[in-house]
């Protein structure tokens, strides 16, 4: 199973990089894990673009799923001719928000182009992966992902405050992808972010194998971010998301 990182850049794209995307790739098949605002773009520099066998969507929120957008027009109107419909994973009513979204009528909307799909709780297959969901707390409804493949596993934390339950899903994983948007400070509000300093703590509890701090948001020093996770009890390998890292599972 390879990652690739498209965007890691959280709340808004940054000047290096769009907001959140990863591509997965296993077996022949490529599977998008978010595809915020702007990573279409970066998506092309790594993946033929109508080589995606599916997408998945983590929350409704325009980091995580408004290039889906772009991605309809350039799929429903490939001057060669549109390719075969794929499936979107999404939360209840993806559908109907990017159909909102673009000024579409809700029928048909984009289906015509993606194949919408509930989320399930899992763990079910998409392709060749293993794809474990759970709920994660954040204002909308968000979940966490994990992904296995040949004895390996991803865990994705999506957005998300403190929650034991993220814990539970990224145990014993090889890699974790972690939200990290927030510095230590007073007054961070509860149930929404992690800090850097929690991502590390929720990789510690979980004992994961490799941790990723993402969803960096670009008002914040990422030489920061890392600092503070690296003061934490996680003793695992720590580091920064950027544009076109790769991690071979």
């Amino acid at each position: 199973m390879r990652v690739t990182v498209i965007g890691c850049s959280g709340s808004f794209p940054g000047p290096e990089s769009p907001a959140s995307s990863y591509l997965i790739e296993a077996d022949g098949y490529a599977m998008l894990l978010d595809l915020g605002n702007g990573a279409l773009g970066s998506l092309q520099r790594f993946h033929p673009l109508y080589e995606i066998d599916a997408v998945c969507i983590s929350h409704l929120h325009a980091d995580h799923c408004l290039d889906l957008c772009g991605y309809w027009v350039a799929r429903t109107y490939r001057p060669s001719g549109p390719p075969p419909r794929i499936p979107v994973h999404g939360p209840e009513g993806t559908a109907a928000r990017l159909a909102r979204a673009y000024d579409l009528d809700p029928d048909p909307g984009m289906t015509g182009t993606f194949d919408f799909e509930t989320l399930r709780r899992g763990p079910y297959d998409i392709g060749p992966f293993r794809v474990t969901t759970a709920l994660m707390p954040h204002p909308v409804e968000a979940y966490a992902f994990r992904i296995e493949h040949g004895g390996k596993a991803l865990a994705y934390s999506g957005d998300t405050g403190a929650s034991e339950t993220l814990v539970d899903l990224a145990r014993g994983a090889d890699l974790f992808l972690c939200e990290a948007s927030f510095l230590d400070g007073p007054g961070l509000p509860s149930r929404l972010h992690l800090t850097a300093r929690e991502a590390a703590e929720h990789a510690a509890a979980a004992d994961v194998g490799r941790l990723v701090l993402t969803h960096l948001v670009p008002w914040n020093d990422r030489d920061v971010s890392l600092k503070e996770a690296k003061a934490g009890d996680y003793r695992g390998d720590i580091e920064l998301a950027y544009v076109g890292a790769e991690y071979d599972l």
